[in-house]
């Protein structure tokens, strides 16, 4: 006779927790979300899952509900925070000593999205390095002195935005200037990490890769040239040089063909400012990396952010009509503005 044995329970995951942990950030429940982390780890989950099972994907589902319009600025700030300090719980729970050199951890400067790399800093202090986070937006000058000050490793700089490009590679080599090897990570750089080839940068797709890549030195340094042999034609700082210009133009061209817009409020013109100047910003990142999907992913994505808050993509197809008129004497801009005009 044989005695009946019970198969055991399935080992709680991230996955089982994810929608739990989602409805606690909708409910700006900060002591639930935490509290749901925090098992996790007790039921045996290594926290550096627990961090990009649990919260990187939610943090995602953030994004793209302020991006549906199905939540409002208040609602993402709010769960965004609840995600840092669900972040700070687990890592202040594991409370790993350092046995490994310092790695200095930043977002670019006049980057602000500061969870991504924060969740790269953990998994790297995880796995026994010694972590300083600057946070977000930090000055390249700020970073160098700093890096002077403190003897570290490697810099990992993340960027979500492509916009900053251009900044991103001067403070990757002002970094190296200074003899420190950096890695560079986030959407900024392209899903595949396209642009940061292009500009010379060591890439790493997600945290793991991140602490990976740091692990080995060799490989941290050696990295392609950048590749910016257009950049010798000017037509990047003449279009940062005509900014200002560009936006008031465009926005009184907006103003003359949609009656409407007379009837703004000061938050909804400042709001259509920051939409065209993004535009110029975008033309002129894909200007300096000589590729025109970066403006066109970026128009494809705007329209649908405007059009989800009742905003009509005409208004952004008359943007870059006007544009491409003013640029007539840029080439490259204007083949770009042809293509996101296109696709509008």
């Amino acid at each position: 006779m044989t005695v009946p044995t019970t198969a055991p329970a399935p080992a709680l995951s991230p996955a089982d927790a994810y929608h739990g942990f989602l409805d606690a950030l909708a409910e700006a429940d900060e002591y639930a979300a935490v509290d749901v982390a925090l098992g996790l780890v007790d039921a045996g989950v290594p926290a550096e899952r627990v961090l990009l099972d649990l919260v990187a994907p939610a943090q995602a589902e953030v994004g793209e509900r302020w991006a549906r319009n199905a939540w409002s600025v208040a609602q993402e700030h709010a769960a965004t925070h609840i995600s840092e300090r669900v972040v700070a719980a687990v890592a202040a729970h594991a409370n790993p000593h350092p046995t490994r050199g310092r790695i200095v951890v930043a977002c670019m400067d006049g980057e602000w999205h500061a969870l991504p790399p924060r969740l790269v800093a953990e998994v790297l202090r995880l796995r026994g390095w010694q972590v300083t986070f600057l946070g977000a937006s930090v000055p390249a000058a700020h970073l160098v002195s700093y890096l002077h000050r403190h003897d570290a490793h490697a810099v990992a700089l993340a960027c979500a935005l492509p916009m900053r490009l251009p900044h991103a590679h001067r403070m990757v080599e002002a970094c190296r200037r200074s003899d420190v090897p950096v890695v560079v990570g986030g959407r900024g750089f392209g899903q595949d990490g396209r642009w940061a080839r292009r500009l010379g940068m060591a890439w790493a797709p997600d945290a793991p890769a991140a602490a990976d890549l740091v692990a080995d030195e060799r490989a941290l340094r050696r990295v392609a040239p950048a590749d910016v042999s257009l950049l010798a034609d000017d037509e990047y700082a003449g279009l940062t040089k005509r900014r200002g210009e560009l936006i008031e133009s465009a926005l009184c061209a907006l103003r003359e063909r949609f009656a409407g817009m007379r009837k703004y409020s000061p938050a909804q013109l400042d709001s259509t400012v920051s939409d065209l100047g993004y535009i110029v910003d975008f033309l002129a990142a894909a200007v300096y990396v000589d590729d025109p999907s970066l403006f066109t992913e970026f128009v494809e994505w705007l329209v649908g952010i405007l059009v989800s808050r009742g905003v009509p993509a005409a208004s952004v197809g008359l943007t870059l009509a006007h544009y491409a008129g003013e640029l007539r004497d840029f080439p490259r801009a204007a083949r770009f503005l042809g293509a996101a005009r296109a696709l509008v």
